[in-house]
C-alpha cells in the first residue's frame, strides 16, 4: 500500500469516526439528511474518502442512502427496534449456552474498567460503547464469531436507537447502576452458569442493554 492509499485510508477512519460520534451520541437527529458538501468541509476531507465512509455506516445501519435525495442518518420504526430485540436475545441465549467455566474474562474485565472510568467522567457515548463492548465479549465467549459479529451489528443498530435517549437517561438514571449490573453479569459468566448469565441479562431490562 502506497503513501497516498494510507492517507485515504486514514481519512476514511477519520470520517467514520467522526460521523459514528455524532450519530451514537444523539447530535444528529434520525433522518436528519448529511451534506456531501457540508461534511467534506467541515471533516477537512475530499469527497472519495467521504463517501467510503458512508458506505460503511450504511453497512453498520447508521445511514440510509436514499435514491435523488442522499445519504440521511438512519431511522428505525417500532416493528425495526422490536425485531432487533428480539433477534438480540435469540442470539444471546444460543451464544450464552456454549460458556464454560474458566472462561477468559480478560475482555470482560477491560471494558468494565472502561466503563467506570467513563462513567467517573460522565462520558454518556463512551458508556454506551463499553457496555456495547462488554455484551459483545460474553457473547464471543461462546465461541462462534460469526454470530459475534452480526450480535455486534445488531447493538450498534439498538444503540443508535438509544442515542435518541441519551439525554434524558442522564436525568433519570443513576450512572452507577449499569457499572453494577454489569458487575453481576460478569460474575454470572464467570461461574459459567448459563442460566444465572439469562437473569443477569434479563436483570437489565427487556428493552435495553444500556443504563
Amino acid at each position: 500500500m502506497g503513501d497516498g492509499e494510507l492517507e485515504s485510508h486514514s481519512l476514511v477512519d477519520l470520517a467514520l469516526d467522526r460521523l459514528s460520534r455524532e450519530i451514537l451520541s444523539g447530535r444528529t437527529d434520525p433522518g436528519e439528511r448529511l451534506v456531501e458538501e457540508q461534511l467534506t468541509r467541515r471533516l477537512g476531507i475530499s469527497r472519495a474518502p467521504l463517501r467510503e465512509a458512508l458506505r460503511l455506516l450504511a453497512q453498520q445501519g447508521l445511514v440510509e442512502h436514499i435514491p435523488r435525495r442522499g445519504v440521511r442518518v438512519a431511522t428505525l420504526s417500532d416493528d425495526d427496534v422490536r425485531e432487533l430485540y428480539e433477534v438480540r436475545d435469540v442470539l444471546e441465549r444460543h451464544a450464552v449456552a456454549n460458556i464454560r467455566p474458566g472462561a477468559d474474562l480478560s475482555g470482560l474485565q477491560a471494558a468494565l474498567e472502561v466503563m467506570r472510568k467513563s462513567t467517573e467522567a460522565g462520558d454518556r457515548l463512551a458508556i454506551a460503547d463499553a457496555h456495547r463492548r462488554f455484551h459483545v465479549e460474553v457473547v464471543t465467549l461462546g465461541g462462534n464469531r460469526q454470530l459475534s459479529v452480526l450480535y455486534e451489528s445488531v447493538l450498534v443498530r439498538l444503540q443508535l436507537y438509544m442515542a435518541v435517549n441519551l439525554r434524558r437517561e442522564a436525568e433519570v438514571a443513576e450512572p452507577s447502576d449499569g457499572v453494577h449490573r454489569h458487575e453481576r453479569l460478569l460474575a454470572a459468566v464467570a461461574l459459567g452458569d448459563a442460566n444465572a448469565i439469562i437473569s443477569a441479562l434479563s436483570a437489565h431490562g427487556a428493552r435495553t442493554y444500556l443504563p
